[in-house]
């Protein structure tokens, strides 16, 4: 069995359940503590594991997988039902396009390691350390709810089932809610984040319903 290690608050590994879940592969989560104080990806046995010391990676039998797209791309290379690309390179394209833009864009910049650091080095508060956040999130969003007036309306971002975008979508809205960021000028992205979230897989990776959620 595949063995996720994780943590109930990380995006990045929020997308890989969502993954995991769609293709319906059965897998043992490990928690591993990222919280303050606790810090356990900084400390061995996990260290080892993934000297990027970072959430989330996942043990196969011929190995560990570390970052969270490159995990998706090898279940979608792997688990052939449910693809989240489709066979069409222009229409797979524009969905790596979208999820790139969270994935690249705007998470690595919100990111534990960059709040932190802006905290220690800079001296920012958690006014500061918000507004920081949430800068980052409308401007990504804007260009992604852009893009989506020029296409026609449909359940999830590109069609009628969900592909790799709502799998990355779903978890930067999670983190932009928490943040208490404005959703108003993003009808197209808060619609599909509500319908995705009805899904079955997108329920069972939901943060709130991992073991070690902070209830």
């Amino acid at each position: 069995m595949l063995k996720l290690y994780d943590y109930w608050r990380s995006s990045a590994a929020y997308r890989v359940r969502i993954g995991l879940n769609l293709k319906g592969v059965a897998y043992e989560s490990i928690p591993v503590n990222i919280g303050p104080g606790a810090e356990e990806q900084m400390r061995e046995p996990y260290r080892s594991l993934n000297p990027q010391m970072r959430v989330p990676a996942l043990e196969t039998e011929k190995g560990v997988l570390t970052q969270s797209l490159s995990i998706l791309v090898w279940l979608d290379q792997t688990y052939r039902d449910n693809p989240f690309v489709p066979a069409d390179p222009w229409e797979s394209a524009q969905i790596r396009a979208f999820a790139l833009t969270i994935g690249c864009d705007i998470h690595p910049l919100n990111n534990t390691s960059v709040l932190t650091r802006l905290r220690l080095e800079f001296g920012a508060n958690d006014d500061h350390v918000g507004e920081w956040y949430r800068h980052w999130i409308k401007l990504g969003f804007a260009a992604l709810e852009h893009q989506a007036t020029q296409r026609p309306q449909t359940p999830y971002v590109f069609g009628d089932a969900p592909s790799l975008a709502d799998i990355v979508l779903v978890p930067q809205m999670a983190n932009a809610r928490r943040f208490k960021t404005d959703l108003a000028p993003f009808p197209r992205l808060t619609a599909w984040d509500e319908h995705a979230r009805k899904h079955r897989a997108f329920i069972k990776a939901a943060p709130e319903n991992q073991v070690d959620a902070k209830k």
